[in-house]
Parts: structure tokens; C-alpha cells; sequence
């Protein structure tokens, strides 16, 4: 049986777009994530998080950020690397009112910087908010 706060985390990860199978690289992996996020995340696609030596194609990134990290530009660069067509890179902040917090225009600004654009906020988990960015579309003819 599952309690309401595993419900919740796994209508969160659900929110995200993410699938069975999918492989996700994990970027900014400290001390202070939400390991049950984590393992929701798992449960949820059936596959470990691959952490940031790895070297083959994901569908979709994590990166953990915060607001002393450095260059978020540079983090969704880096995340972009193994990415396969198609996926997403997903930046995990932590909510406002806590130390570490990162604005929405700042995370909108690398987006827009890298090449992607914001696709949505979910409340991921206690302490922290995802963002999914994602390439944009292009039109038809």
C-alpha cells in the first residue's frame, strides 16, 4: 500500500512526461536532494539514475541546482551532451524562502541561452520545484 506523500511523488514525476524506460542522467547529486524523489523517479521509469560520468544516450537529465552552483548556462550545456532527440532536461531548485533558492527568470534565461525553452513547473517534492525545459518546436511547411 502506498502512503499519500508516495502518491504525491509519484503524480509528480508523472507531471514531468517521463516514461518506463526512460534513462535519466543526474547532474548537481548532493547531500541535500530528495532521496525519495529519487527513488520515486526509479520506481516510476524502472530504471536507475545514471550519475554524471555517464556516457551514452538519456532521455532525459537531471540537474540539481543551486543558486551558489555557478553558471546554470553552463549545467544545461553539459546536460545537453548525452541527451538523445527528442528529451528533456529537467533543473531541480529549491523553493523559495530556502537557502540556495534560484528565480524563475534565471532558469527561464539559461534555457533560452542553450537553445531550449521552459515547458512547465511541477512541485517535484518538500524542498524543491522541477523545471522541464525542452528544444523548441519547429513549424511545418
Amino acid at each position: 500500500m502506498t502512503t499519500p506523500a508516495q502518491s504525491a511523488l509519484q503524480a509528480s514525476v508523472g507531471r514531468l512526461g517521463l516514461t518506463a524506460g526512460q534513462v535519466i542522467q543526474e547532474f548537481g547529486y548532493d547531500s541535500d536532494v530528495d532521496d525519495d524523489f529519487r527513488f520515486a523517479v526509479e520506481d516510476h521509469t524502472g530504471t536507475e539514475l545514471e550519475d554524471e560520468e555517464y556516457q551514452d544516450v538519456a532521455d532525459a537529465a537531471f540537474i540539481w541546482w543551486r543558486q551558489d552552483d555557478g553558471d546554470l548556462v553552463d549545467a544545461v550545456v553539459d546536460a545537453l551532451t548525452n541527451l538523445g532527440e527528442g528529451g528533456s532536461v529537467i533543473v531541480l531548485t529549491l523553493k523559495s524562502g530556502r537557502p540556495g533558492h534560484v528565480e524563475a527568470s534565471d532558469i527561464e534565461e539559461a534555457a533560452t541561452t542553450a537553445g531550449l525553452h521552459t515547458s512547465g513547473t511541477v512541485n517535484a517534492c518538500d524542498d524543491w520545484t522541477a523545471t522541464r525545459l525542452v528544444a523548441p518546436k519547429t513549424g511545418r511547411r
